[in-house]
C-alpha cells in the first residue's frame, strides 16, 4: 500500500448539504475501495474517515462547502475520481443505484 496521499476537491451543491442520504451514499462508495480515504470541509481539516457514516454525518457540511478528499493506497486515484463524480452528480448513483 502506498503511503503517498492523493488529493481532490469538489463543490458540494446538494440542497441539504452532506446530511443523511448523501452521507450514506458517500460512505458506501468509499467502502468499496481498499485505500484509506478521508474527507474534510476545509483544506486544513479536520480530516474525517470517509468510511465512517457517523463521522461523515457529524461533519454537517452545508451546501456551498468545498469538500476535500485525500486517499492513500493502491486504488487511491480511482477512489478519488469516483467520490468526486458522486458529489458532482448530486449523489445520484445512476440507473443501477439503490431504490429508495
Amino acid at each position: 500500500m502506498s503511503d503517498v496521499a492523493l488529493t481532490a476537491e469538489v463543490l458540494l451543491e446538494h440542497e441539504v448539504g452532506l446530511h443523511a442520504r448523501p452521507s450514506v451514499k458517500l460512505t458506501k462508495l468509499a467502502k468499496t475501495f481498499r485505500s484509506r480515504i478521508d474527507v474534510s470541509p476545509g483544506p486544513d481539516g479536520p480530516w474525517i474517515d470517509a468510511k465512517s457514516i457517523v463521522k461523515v454525518m457529524a461533519a454537517r457540511a452545508p451546501k456551498g462547502t468545498v469538500l476535500h478528499f485525500r486517499a492513500a493506497g493502491e486504488d487511491a486515484r480511482a477512489a478519488l475520481d469516483a467520490l468526486v463524480a458522486l458529489v458532482r452528480n448530486d449523489f445520484e448513483t445512476g440507473a443501477a443505484g439503490e431504490a429508495e
